[in-house]
């Protein structure tokens, strides 16, 4: 899809679809209807109105059809952005994902817009916002259907400075912040593919192949270790978890030395890798069971962020490492009782095979120390009980870097891949104590998601943060720009905070 700026009016544009922008203002639907003249077929502002059938409520659309000797667009979208004092960032992405599903639905092939204004935000951030909404609002995962009538995309997109629209902001800022939003949703997007690909065709010799070709395509050395290396390290949770699959195990380290100075202090990213992730011996119950191909969307976030921070060329030493494995129930697994000792002498009872994620972590994150890092953030679908206590809506967030938390805070709220902070206080450790082993891999009923990050504590000697993103990676229904399956949750959100350490 192409996007480009074009100092114009609605009128002289040539597209399929021009959209605008309305909030709930009777003055401003007048005001808008006003400016479209007759060529709305007849259309009065005041007949709009008085029908109610254009009101700016949020997630409306009300198409107009101008008169071709007015404009060279066959259709007009008055889209609505709900209340003017809830107007936001956030509005503008999911209006405009709105806009352009409606587009491609009506077989558009090219959509311009006329962007609102947004107070406190430049017309680059507008126009920001509104490409990410439109590009990750059209992602479909359509790999597997039978195509029997193709699909229309929209190929063009025309964002329109009529002078007032993009206030703040030179054509070339907003055509600079398009190209970087490009780069930061088609990353996202390859998260989501990553992501929603079966499980009969994504192993973790897959997730090894994905991250080298990032690797191969954007300069990122990519180090991959197969079964007889995580032996030889001593990676005893990912090979112990990976011990009942007929597939091997791999550990990908991603090395992205971006940094003025080489020997800065890299930020390290770990993710969470089960392919498929049945329970083991604890299986899980048959219901929902497919949704755990996306069990390696931590992994994911990872390598497609990895891809986001190279193709920017981001001035930042960054380390990517994921723990891939398969949970898989056989004669071979890893049983409840057994005792995994890891390489820095930490014991562990297994009290449950299905709490395998913070195994697998545990081995990165004994790993991680070695890059000395400035800090380590770890992303993993980890605990049912992070989305017991916070839905969908957010990211649990846990740790011991305040600093980092509050980068993490502010960039959420930026992209709206929120973070919400719980609390690991020092009483929650009681509740992972063994009777055989150091700790245990589960800590019972009560503040499921803690004590996990209680867990992946006691691995950690550097400024830590854990994202348990099982509530915001896999969706159940679709919105406006957020697809039923997997969301490629974090990309956007770890690629604006490195941004900031880049701009630091």
């Amino acid at each position: 899809m192409n996007f480009n700026v074009q100092t114009t009016t609605w009128k002289k544009v040539r597209a399929t679809t021009v959209a605008f922008f309305q909030t709930e203002e009777k003055r401003g639907i007048r005001a808008t209807i006003k400016g479209l003249g007759r060529t709305s077929a007849g259309a009065s502002a005041e007949t709009l109105l008085a029908t109610g059938d254009m009101a700016g409520k949020k997630d409306e659309i009300f198409v107009l059809y101008p008169r071709r000797s007015e404009s060279a667009a066959k259709r007009v979208f008055l889209v609505g952005l709900g209340k003017a004092d809830k107007l936001s960032l956030e509005t503008v992405r999911r209006a405009s994902a709105c806009a352009a599903k409606k587009a491609q639905k009506m077989k558009s092939k090219s959509l311009a817009i006329v962007l609102p204004a947004v107070k406190g935000a430049s017309g680059a951030e507008i126009a920001s916002a509104a490409v990410e909404g439109i590009l990750l609002g059209l992602y479909k995962f359509d790999k597997f259907f039978k195509k029997e009538e193709p699909t229309v995309p929209i190929e063009n997109v025309v964002i329109i400075d009529d002078g007032t629209s993009l206030r703040g902001s030179s054509a070339a800022e907003v055509k600079a912040a398009i190209e970087e939003t490009q780069t930061i949703t088609n990353a996202t997007i390859f998260a989501r593919e990553m992501e929603n690909e079966p499980s009969n065709n994504k192993f973790p010799e897959t997730l090894a192949n994905w991250a080298k070709e990032v690797g191969q395509a954007h300069g990122v050395k990519v180090t991959i270790f197969g079964p007889k290396e995580l032996a030889a390290n001593k990676m005893v949770g990912i090979l112990g978890v990976n011990q009942g699959s007929a597939k091997e195990a791999r550990f990908i380290m991603m090395e992205y030395m971006g940094a003025p100075k080489k020997d800065t202090p890299p930020i390290v990213l770990v993710g969470k890798g089960i392919t498929f992730d049945t329970g083991g011996i604890s299986i899980k119950p048959a219901p929902g069971m497919g949704e755990m191909k996306g069990d390696m969307s931590g992994a994911a976030t990872v390598i497609a962020t990895m891809k986001s921070v190279a193709s920017l060329k981001l001035p930042v030493n960054v380390v990517g490492l994921v723990s891939s494995a398969e949970n898989m129930p056989s004669g071979t697994a890893m049983r409840p009782g057994d005792i995994l000792t890891y390489s820095n002498g930490l014991s562990v009872e297994v009290d449950n095979t299905d709490a395998e994620g913070r195994l697998v972590l545990a081995d990165a994150l004994i790993w991680a120390e070695r890059y000395k890092p400035k800090s380590v953030i770890d992303l993993a679908t980890l605990t049912g009980a992070c989305v017991i206590a916070l839905g969908h809506v957010t990211t649990g967030m846990m740790g011991n870097d305040t600093s980092m938390m509050e980068r993490l805070k502010r960039a959420g709220d930026a992209t709206y891949e929120r973070v919400c902070e719980l609390p690991i206080y020092d009483e929650y450790d009681e509740l992972i104590k063994s009777d055989v082993a150091d700790i245990k891999n589960v800590g019972g009923r009560w503040g499921g998601a803690i004590t996990a990050a209680m867990f992946l504590k006691r691995f950690t000697n550097y400024p830590w943060v854990h994202l348990d993103i099982a509530g915001t990676a896999i969706s159940d229904t679709a919105g406006d720009y957020i697809p039923k399956g997997g969301t490629g949750v974090g990309v956007r959100l770890l690629t604006r905070m490195l941004k900031e350490e880049a701009n630091a």
